[in-house]
């Protein structure tokens, strides 16, 4: 690399490939409209020669709205075969790529927090107390969509967080929060990766435990929809994937942690004027919505009725720190039980709103309707209706539903209890977020739409509890 006196001039040209090359990312955020430029805001060497490694974090504009990105770029004089699919461009002669598939240079990451290092504004720190082992390659996982992880050997996982927002990462700062008070449902906090942005500290990554021997939420109930799917005449309890037993015990997690996040960081009650302001989000939602997803507009007078029965609530309502972002694909099942991953909050609501208190049954809200996606994931693209299979799944749909609520009830925080006593609020959460549902399967895969659009229906019209 004698022809590379500066990496910022390889960083130069190299972010005029990026607004052709970020919207093929699966973590990009911005596939809704065009980017007109890219900036490079830092840049920081972190390993010098050849092999190259930096970490960039870039601005990336789309007419009038700008968002920070990091990216570990790689680049060396002969790049790997397997790295190919990696490749961003060829600057200088240099071919340059995205890193995070690079067992060899990502290994430096995990060495860096090892050692509590400090490389220009970038601080790599162990957790206190804690001690790691460096030295481990690293593998991506396939999964995500907003972030990217690395998995290091059968020890720990690296979550790095793409679209980057000034402030400690609530994903940070909940789960030290959950281990100050011995949570027993998240994964062990090891370490963080943390910088500036505009002048203000902001989160890079975190390192966990790896829990190598867990499965996800959304693999299990799927499993346990095409069981059911499988054998038509059995009732549900009788089928051998039954899924309410986990379903019950992972309702107990849920208010387990809500539990423990206001053992550790409080709550309030809401104020005289919390549900006005809900009443005008959500209505602000479905009119957006509306307009450009015509199918959801006969719903909108059902809808705009439910959630203005919200301002019609009694007693008091409790507010605290929530997962923000809760759905089947952020819980784990282990041979401990179930943990609770991802406390960032839904990624593309604002920042404001994801650091916000909120009430617990916006969670439950959003694990309801993860059951009824379970359920009907496996109608998407039938040509025809078969009356038999959507009975089968509404059957699933229903009874984990009610599972899952029977366990949080279980082992609810008093202020809370049983998330069905509070019936106008939780229909008003989960009517919300399939209305967002909406807007995201629209966008993405219109296919979908009509899981959304006829949970809407069935909600609205009296057909649906938990």
């Amino acid at each position: 690399m004698s022809d590379l006196t500066d990496p910022r001039e390889l960083v130069g040209a190299l972010v005029t490939e990026l607004p052709e090359w970020l919207p093929t990312q699966r973590w990009f955020a911005g596939k809704d409209r065009p980017i007109t430029a890219v900036r490079p805001l830092s840049t920081t060497v972190l390993m010098p020669g050849d092999p190259l490694l930096l970490h960039l974090v870039v601005e990336v504009a789309q007419d009038d709205r700008r968002e920070p990105y990091q990216l570990l770029i790689g680049s060396q004089a002969h790049l790997p075969e397997y790295l190919g699919s990696s490749w961003i461009g060829t600057e200088k002669g240099l071919p340059c790529y995205e890193a995070t598939g690079d067992a060899d240079l990502t290994s430096k990451l995990l060495d860096l927090i090892a050692g509590d290092a400090r490389i220009g504004s970038l601080r790599f720190e162990r957790e206190p107390g804690t001690e790691l082992r460096s030295g481990l390659r690293a593998r991506p996982v396939g999964a995500e969509q907003s972030n990217t992880s690395l998995v290091f050997g059968h020890h720990y996982i690296l979550k790095l967080f793409r679209k980057l927002t000034p402030g400690e990462n609530p994903d940070l700062r909940l789960h030290r929060a959950l281990h100050d008070v011995g949570s027993k449902h998240i994964a062990d906090l090891l370490g963080s990766i943390t910088g500036e942005l505009d002048g203000e500290p902001v989160t890079i990554g975190m390192l966990q435990k790896f829990v190598s021997d867990a499965v996800d939420g959304w693999a299990m109930a799927t499993t346990s929809v095409r069981d059911l799917m499988a054998d038509p005449e059995l009732p549900p309890d009788e089928v051998g994937g039954d899924f309410a037993g986990e379903a019950q015990r992972l309702g107990q997690a849920v208010a387990s942690v809500h539990s423990d996040l206001r053992r550790a960081l409080g709550d309030e009650i809401a104020d005289e004027g919390e549900f006005d302001r809900t009443v005008k989000a959500m209505r602000d939602r479905l009119d957006t919505v509306s307009r450009a997803v015509p199918q959801l507009a006969e719903h909108a007078p059902a809808l705009r009725a439910a959630f203005e029965k919200l301002r019609e609530a009694r007693g008091p309502v409790s507010m605290q720190y929530i997962h923000g972002d809760l759905h089947l694909g952020q819980v784990l099942r282990c041979v401990t039980g179930w943990l609770l991953i991802d406390f960032e909050g839904e990624p593309a609501a604002p920042a404001a709103e994801r650091v916000a208190l909120r009430s617990p049954l916006r969670d439950v809200a959003g694990m309801l309707r993860s059951f009824d996606y379970a359920a009907h994931q496996m109608l998407i693209g039938h040509d025809e209706d078969d009356p038999r299979l959507t009975e089968r799944a509404l059957e699933w749909a229903r009874r984990n539903r009610s599972a899952f609520c029977d366990g949080y009830a279980k082992a609810a925080p008093e202020t809370v209890g049983d998330p069905r006593a509070h019936g106008d609020l939780l229909r008003a959460f989960e009517l919300d977020k399939a209305v967002y549902e909406v807007a995201y399967e629209h966008a993405n895969r219109p296919e979908w739409l009509t899981v959304p659009l006829a949970s809407i229906a069935r909600i609205t019209a009296g057909g649906e509890q938990p």
